[in-house]
Formats: structure tokens, C-alpha cells, sequence
């Protein structure tokens, strides 16, 4: 199947085909469908949101905004089916701090679970963290060519453009995922406490093997989602879905992301011989001050 030539799947929680009357609207008033803090879209920045959920990696939507995984709060009923016993009452807290010893801010948790009595007091807690792709490249612009005219532009060809976005795994297991586990989960782990990360399954697929166990001696799930194709009246859109899940102990599951794999040494040494020799072999450029006077 050929690559997609434009890279936006979803703007403002809609398929860029869509042109319903409630597609559009969204577009308009740069509305977001997903559970946001306010009805806005408010991604990068407040009054000119980007407003791409996802876009296209090989063929497939790749989730690109975090808010994007809140459709219809899957992501909490699962994380809660890990955390709690079955038909226990819990409730959702959203951005919540979280401090280490010495009162300084490691972070704030995306969203906490917390399961209470008939009396509403808090008998256990569990961080579920929610992790989005990077992006490489630069989305804004094709997602500004389309706001301009969405009903000709949904088929635009972008492959010929410069920097053309792409998901960077690399990075966002590098910069984001690791330092999650490092400082807020090690936190919490300290704390006995059990950490959900919800991400797409394209992300998931990129990360090193984790050893698994069973789901009582986990100290992490990974929650894996995608993004499947329904039908909503005379167009199609995508509904987020859970694909499988996954649990790890905290600590094997931290060595395995942070310990790279090495390549060859001999591949190493031909290139420091090749730099050597190359050095070796330019003469030095013997420069002379000319005297002043």
C-alpha cells in the first residue's frame, strides 16, 4: 500500500474527510471531543491550538496529542481494573503534583485514580500516565494549509515539502517515557504503588522486550491502544480501542528502556581508524603572522 502523501489523520477529534455539519463545527470553533480541561482544543497554544490528534505513520494513525486517549475515559476503567478490586468506587483526579522529599516538584501526574469507602474517604490510589508520540518535522504547517480550505485540501499532496512530520519513537521514549518512570515512578514505586502507562500501539512496538508476569505481581501495565475505523453516519471516523495490555515489574521494565543496545566495537574502531587516518594524512596548515611594521 502506498504511504499517505499528507500526514494528518485527525483535526479537532475528526477524520480530515469528514465534512459533516458537526466536523465542520468543530473545526471552526476549534472544539476538542475528547475530555480537555475546557471545550477547547488548547494544544501548543491556547488561541491558535494545533489542533492534530493524530496523524499518519506507515499507513496508520499514530496519536500525536495525549488528550487524544481520553475519548469516552477508556483509559481510566481500564487502569482502574488494575489498580482496585473489582466493584470498588474510585473517582479520577487529572494533572495532579507530584513532590519529592525535599518538597521540589518531580512532576505532575496526568491522571491519579483513587478508590474510597462509603464515607469518601481514600483507601488506595494508582498514576496512570498517558504518552503521546513526538513529532519530527513540522505539523503546523499542513494542518495550517488545511484549516484554509479543509473541503479541497483533505487530499493535498505534502510528501514534496520540506520536513515533512513524521513520529519520532526515538525521542519519545528518550525524553518523555524515561524520565516518567525515573523520577515520578520511582516515587511511587517507593511507595508500593501501581503505575498504568496508556500509549498506541505503533509506540509500544518500538520499545525494547519487557519481561512479563502475572497481573497481581505487576508493578506497571502497559495499556496499548489504537485507533480502528467505525462508521458514523455517511462518514467514517476512528474510535479509539484497547489493543492489549501488558505487565512488568518497575524495575526490569526500567532497565530494559534505559539500557541501550550496544552495536558492534568493530564497527566502532573503523570509524575512529578512518578518523584517525584522515587526520593523519591532511598536513597541518602552518599559518604566519606577518610582522606589524
Amino acid at each position: 500500500m502506498p504511504e499517505n502523501v499528507q500526514p494528518l489523520a485527525e483535526v479537532f477529534g475528526h477524520m480530515i474527510s469528514d465534512q459533516s455539519e458537526k466536523a465542520v463545527r468543530y473545526r471552526s470553533h476549534r472544539l476538542c471531543p475528547f475530555n480537555n480541561k475546557v471545550p477547547n482544543c488548547t494544544k501548543d497554544k491556547a488561541k491558535n491550538p494545533l489542533g492534530v490528534c493524530s496523524v499518519f505513520h506507515d499507513n496508520a494513525p499514530a496519536i500525536t496529542c495525549p488528550i487524544r486517549f481520553r475519548e469516552d475515559w477508556l483509559i481510566t476503567d481500564d487502569a482502574a481494573a488494575f489498580f482496585f478490586p473489582d466493584n470498588s468506587a474510585w473517582s479520577s483526579l487529572t494533572e495532579v503534583r507530584l513532590n519529592d522529599v525535599n518538597g521540589k516538584s518531580a512532576g505532575n501526574i496526568d491522571i491519579v485514580l483513587v478508590s474510597y469507602d462509603d464515607k469518601g474517604k481514600i483507601l488506595d490510589f494508582g498514576a496512570l500516565e498517558v504518552q503521546a508520540v513526538y513529532i519530527s518535522g513540522n505539523v503546523r504547517d499542513p494542518f495550517e494549509s488545511y484549516m484554509k480550505n479543509h473541503k479541497v485540501r483533505e487530499k493535498m499532496d505534502w510528501s514534496k515539502m520540506p520536513n515533512y512530520p513524521r513520529p519520532d519513537y526515538l525521542s519519545s521514549s528518550r525524553k518523555r517515557l524515561v524520565p516518567q518512570l525515573l523520577y515520578k515512578g520511582g516515587i511511587l514505586n517507593s511507595w508500593q504503588k501501581k503505575i498504568a502507562v496508556a500509549l498506541n500501539k505503533s509506540f509500544f512496538d518500538t520499545l525494547p522486550p519487557l519481561k512479563t508476569v502475572p497481573k497481581m505481581k505487576a508493578d506497571i501495565a502497559w495499556l496499548i491502544y489504537d485507533l480502528k475505523i467505525v462508521k458514523d453516519s455517511e462518514y467514517d471516523r476512528y474510535k479509539l480501542a484497547k489493543i492489549d495490555e501488558v505487565f512488568t515489574e518497575f524495575s526490569p521494565a526500567l532497565k530494559s528502556i534505559t539500557t541501550p543496545l550496544p552495536g558492534k566495537i568493530d564497527d566502532f574502531l573503523r570509524l575512529l581508524q578512518d578518523k584517525l587516518d584522515e587526520q593523519l594524512e591532511t598536513p597541518p596548515t602552518n599559518k604566519t603572522i606577518e610582522r606589524p611594521f
